[in-house]
């Protein structure tokens, strides 16, 4: 099984906020994940970011793919705390 980090969209209509999450790389965007790992809301002026970045150094060492946009994301972080 494949495993991709993508995001996962939630809130209302014209109000997402979306879930970084561990998912098999076949199925459908908001479909059962294995695991959350953060979330990001981009309507918050900074956008809010949290990632638990021990679980997704996991998922990257095992062999998880992650998504431009998840890649960013994590790129962003670890900035931050640099």
């Amino acid at each position: 099984m494949a495993v991709k980090l993508k995001l996962t969209r939630m809130g209302k209509k014209k109000k997402p906020f979306y879930r970084i999450v561990a998912i098999d790389s076949r199925a459908a965007r908001d479909s059962r994940y294995i695991e959350q790992v953060g979330h990001y809301s981009p309507l918050s002026d900074p956008p809010d970011i949290k990632l638990d970045m021990e679980r997704t150094q996991y998922w990257l060492k095992n062999g998880a793919q992650a998504t431009d946009t998840v890649r960013q994301i994590i790129n962003k972080v670890t900035a931050a705390n640099s």
